[in-house]
């Protein structure tokens, strides 16, 4: 049994899939069929109260592309369970050899437009479901919540910060860190988790916790001990007894030592009115506010008139509470047949999928984003294309920006909605049309594939 902390390793990535992609990839191989086929990665609804989503994690997604291969640990395994030596060996010499297009990160998005298609051979393009699902589906759910925070900050706060706790309450290590920068990319300012920074250059930041307080016989000791240490760059939690005690023994250390703590932490309690009371007592020290924080509660601290310079939202952020799952679909939508793409789709009930490769587009008025144009990919089309090639040919030929120009397009992006499509509650729909060219031919395709129905 693996002793391992249980990470995705480079020598286990490409395991990294469900059961059923490698028992279709070997009948495909074996039965000498892999026409070139192309997938589209959207999402057929917006969870609830969304009025748009906030693309995030094509990076991880990329890479993965780029770098999934089977090596001995994982060819072992397969043989272990059951699969055959022939298509083995042909996984050992696997490479990604086709084409993905994709919106960029901190794009709105809506349902039926694709975050991503890939079009290569079906064997190969089968295999990336599970894992550009995961990337992208999770760290879009959390970008957008994060960019829920930000939007209510810039529309009616005071530039307050938004730095990330979630890591403890993220589930797992990798939702941990990759929630940390789908938040950047949402607009927050920083994280706490230190693996996070590391990876991503997210920047860092850090307070104390109440076990430091309750450490010393009494919280003046623990406050000036921290002081000694960390010097103007502190920031006391101050709710450990009592807040407003605590805001005076912080006032008292301030005047003693002449040094101008970076801050105070409220974790508790009436945040909006403990703040107010604070505020009085050190009116030059800045609050940062922690403790069961979300666009609903940020919104209800403003409306209050609560005093604080930045909050620390954890577990409403890392699990999205009030929408935890956005449903992502990776449906194969063309397929080659007599050396021509041809369009597929299914008729199932409730996930009737369009068919073909897309393009999406966006129009504007001024600074104001208008609509958009789902067709098809060589239609032409009103707005700008918002789908870029990243890969091709099994390169990729994309520059990916750094973080910060991502979270600065994201909240750019996201401010050129109209307010009504940003509403924490019932937001109005944004118009998504299906062109003319993609309607015709999904409903052409349907009469067709119904006509081979049985009666």
């Amino acid at each position: 049994m693996s002793t391992e902390f249980g990470h995705v390793t480079p020598d286990n990535l490409a395991l990294f899939t469900d059961l059923y992609e490698l028992r279709m990839m070997q009948a495909y191989h074996e039965q000498g069929h892999n026409p070139t086929a192309t997938f589209s990665l959207f999402f057929r609804d917006l969870p609830p109260d969304r009025g748009y989503m906030l693309a995030a994690g094509l990076e991880q997604a990329v890479h993965y592309v780029e770098n999934v291969t089977f090596g001995d640990r994982a060819i072992e395994y397969l043989a272990e369970q059951g699969f055959d030596d022939e298509f083995l060996a042909h996984l050992e010499d696997f490479e990604f050899t086709g084409e993905v297009r994709a919106l960029p990160e901190g794009t709105p998005v809506f349902a039926n437009e694709p975050l991503l298609e890939v079009t290569a051979p079906i064997l190969q393009a089968q295999l990336l479901e599970t894992a550009v699902i995961n990337q992208i589906g999770y760290q879009t759910l959390i970008a957008t919540k994060a960019m829920r925070m930000r939007d209510v900050i810039e529309r009616e706060g005071d530039g307050q910060q938004l730095v990330d706790f979630g890591s403890r309450r993220a589930h797992g290590t990798d939702a941990g860190v990759k929630a940390a920068r789908a938040a950047y990319v949402g607009g927050f300012d920083g994280t706490s988790n230190v693996a996070a920074g590391e990876l991503f250059d997210v920047p860092v930041y850090g307070t104390m916790a109440h076990s430091w307080v309750q450490s010393f016989e009494d919280e003046l000791e623990s406050f000036e001990t921290f002081v000694d240490e960390y010097g103007a760059d502190s920031i006391l939690l101050i709710d450990t007894y009592d807040t407003v005690n605590g805001a005076k023994i912080t006032k008292e250390i301030v005047e003693e030592r002449g040094v101008d703590v970076r801050g105070v932490r409220l974790d508790s309690g009436d945040l909006a009115a403990l703040s107010k009371e604070v505020d009085e007592v050190i009116p030059e020290v800045d609050q940062f506010i922690s403790s069961g924080i979300d666009e609903y509660a940020i919104r209800e601290f403003l409306a209050s008139d609560g005093v604080g310079s930045g909050f620390g939202p954890g577990t409403a952020l890392v699990t999205s509470t009030d929408a935890p799952k956005v449903e992502g679909v990776y449906k194969l939508v063309a397929v080659e047949r007599d050396g021509e793409m041809q369009p597929t789709m299914k008729l199932s009930t409730g996930k009737v999928t369009y068919p073909g490769a897309k393009s999406v587009r966006r129009t504007t008025d001024g600074d104001r984003f208008t609509g958009d144009v789902v067709g098809l990919r060589d239609e032409d089309l009103p707005g700008d294309e918002l789908l870029v090639t990243v890969v091709e040919d099994g390169d990729r030929v994309y520059d990916f920006p750094d973080l910060e120009t991502v979270r600065a397009t994201a909240v750019e992006n996201v401010g050129r909605l109209p307010e009504e499509h940003r509403q924490l509650e019932d937001p109005d729909p944004y118009e998504v049309r299906i062109s003319d060219g993609l309607d015709e031919q999904t409903e052409d395709l349907q009469r067709t594939l119904e006509g081979r129905l049985p009666d």
